[in-house]
């Protein structure tokens, strides 16, 4: 335990807290002694992961619960292809904890920094309508619950939380561990090149149904889409690798270096920005590799933004993201950064944003330094037409008697939190706003 008068703040600087003390425990039953001193001193407590939400979902006033030193295999089902991880363990750890085992994640985002549990908890996903979310590969979990209890939910056990417990926000208790589904380590065959936006648009449905897992970015002020075509390989498939100096004029002087001197320089002189769109659109090359799955996936992001991004039904991404486009051209913005567009398989976790639908992702961006209020709310409104869901981890404006409308198992979930958590000693404001207190 560890008194603090440390401001704790996200990596995309949109919250911070100040945190009565923190708490660094080692196993579930230090967990289980932090939930029940906190309920004692009448304190809310809350595991922070990595940060990586632009949402309040972490924010800790009260116990902050710093989950690191509970990471690693714990147990593993090679016949099965399951693993068992410390809910703290980062994702970017996962390919060397695997590797011995000949195990990789089925699907992933482009991100890596953040916990299993926190990933999970606010339901990150990868693209590919054949793969659903993060979450949908959890088979089994322990948490500590409101009441200080140590919890199993797997097939055998409470299974009828497990729809519930997958994907919590948080608010159902601490995650100690997680049961994964896993697949044989494969190979991704990576094809990246520019296309007409339009041409993108107008094959949507058809791109994503027949690749393993197509996404593609697009910037604003420009007509091309930049995308990304990935294909699933047999793990002795043989490898082409990027080489180290390719990576990096690509992915760090390029995507991080030149464009966090644009993104700092448009926001000094905002009619900069279409000019420098379209040589960022110039300068974007085509890229053909193949390597094992993480190192295709996963990008090194290092210029600092916000986010938002909605979960809309599969076949309204094309007019959401013209309608989008549109919006910017009308208003006049100067917008830096590009908008992702990405699909996910429907899935049965009650609070997924793919809950019950093929979907489609759209994700907007700003530079942390610049004000994203009037863009997203003008976006959000788009998604919402659309029959929108927020990603739990992104920044909207909704509450749960709007999100009551958009998940059909709203109250299912409310009614296990009641059960696991009766006196909320996991809520936080913004848990308040889209629970309801």
């Amino acid at each position: 335990m560890a008194a603090t008068g440390a401001i704790w703040r996200n990596w995309g600087r949109t919250e911070q807290a100040r945190p009565v003390r923190v708490e660094r425990p080692a196993s579930a039953e230090a967990v289980q002694r932090a939930v029940t001193a906190a309920a004692a001193a009448g304190l809310a407590i809350k595991p922070v992961g990595a940060g990586h939400s632009f949402t309040g979902i972490a924010v800790a006033p009260g116990v902050q619960l710093d989950l690191d030193a509970i990471e690693g295999v714990i147990d593993v089902d090679v016949e099965r292809g399951r693993v068992t991880l410390g809910a703290g363990t980062r994702l970017h750890r996962l390919p060397a904890l695997l590797a011995p085992y000949g195990l990789a994640l089925p699907n992933m985002g482009d991100i890596d920094r953040q916990s299993i549990a926190g990933a999970t908890s606010t339901g990150t996903h990868g693209t590919g309508l054949g793969f659903g979310g993060l979450a949908t590969q959890i088979v089994g979990a322990k948490l500590v619950t409101g009441t200080g209890e140590l919890l199993t939910v797997d097939e055998a056990s409470r299974p009828e939380l497990l729809p519930a417990v997958r994907l919590g926000l948080g608010a159902l208790g601490v995650l100690v561990e997680l049961t994964l589904q896993l697949v044989p380590r494969y190979v991704l065959h990576a094809d990246e090149h520019p296309e007409p936006l339009a041409e993108v648009l107008d094959g949507w449905d058809e791109r994503v149904r027949d690749a393993d897992h197509f996404e593609f970015y697009w910037f604003p002020h420009t007509e091309i889409a930049m995308t990304k075509t990935n294909t699933r390989l047999p793990g002795d498939a043989p490898r082409k690798p990027l080489g180290r100096m390719a990576r990096y004029l690509d992915d760090e002087l390029l995507a991080n270096g030149v464009y966090r001197g644009v993104c700092a320089l448009g926001t000094a002189v905002p009619p900069v920005v279409p000019f420098f769109a379209r040589q960022v659109e110039r300068l974007q090359g085509s890229r053909d590799f193949a390597d094992f799955s993480p190192k295709v996936f996963v990008t090194n992001r290092t210029v600092r933004f916000r986010e938002m991004e909605y979960a809309v039904p599969l076949a309204a991404v094309p007019e959401a993201l013209r309608e989008v486009q549109r919006l910017i051209e009308r208003r006049g913005w100067r917008i830096s950064f590009p908008v992702e567009v990405r699909a996910a398989a429907a899935d049965e976790n009650w609070l997924s944003t793919a809950h019950g639908r093929e979907t489609g992702y759209l994700a907007v961006h700003r530079y942390f330094r610049e004000d994203p209020t009037e863009y997203f709310r003008a976006v959000e409104e788009i998604m919402l037409a659309h029959e929108g869901r927020p990603h739990w981890g992104k920044m909207h404006t909704l509450d749960a008697a709007a999100l009551r409308e958009r998940y059909p198992r709203f109250d299912d979930f409310l009614a296990v939190r009641e059960q696991l958590d009766p006196e909320r000693r996991f809520r936080n404001d913004y848990l308040d706003r889209v629970l309801g207190a």
